[in-house]
């Protein structure tokens, strides 16, 4: 008789703090591995790596980090919310080329990394309502076996 895995979430709500996004991989890293998806592990921690150091350099308030199964056995998306409803150059709806930085250069690669190391990436701005505070959520979509 087979059996079916039911779906599964995880959200991290994470302080404006340094260490956030170090405490945010190590979470994926923890989810994944307790899910048999150790070896989608590099790849994803790097995603969410990227997108959370950038909601803490570019962002003032609280964000979060959201790690959602898609269906099947090893689909998965890693998602950061943040209060700063601007999208990143680049993470747009666009789809054109990115632009690779000088290998000289001190910043500039992380939306690069991610479409390396993602199936599909995409951006949702959100309103405020109410008490929600608004904000974007990006995200990355994985699968063990497809990662970059």
């Amino acid at each position: 008789m087979a059996t079916v895995s039911p779906s599964w979430n995880y959200t991290l709500q994470l302080p404006r703090d340094p260490r956030s996004p170090g405490i945010g991989r190590a979470t994926v890293r923890t989810v994944l591995a307790a899910r048999g998806l150790g070896g989608a592990i590099p790849a994803a921690e790097l995603v969410a790596s990227e997108l959370l150091t950038n909601a803490h350099q570019h962002t003032k308030g609280p964000y979060a980090l959201r790690i959602v199964h898609l269906g099947g056995p090893d689909r998965f998306r890693v998602a950061v919310w943040d209060t700063d409803p601007r999208v990143p150059p680049g993470f747009g709806g666009s789809g054109g080329p990115v632009v690779v930085p000088p290998e000289d250069g001190e910043c500039g690669r992380g939306l690069y990394l991610v479409r390396a190391c993602a199936e599909s990436l995409g951006v949702s701005v959100m309103r405020e309502l109410g008490a929600s505070k608004g904000g974007k959520l990006l995200w990355a979509e994985c699968q063990w076996g497809g990662l970059g």
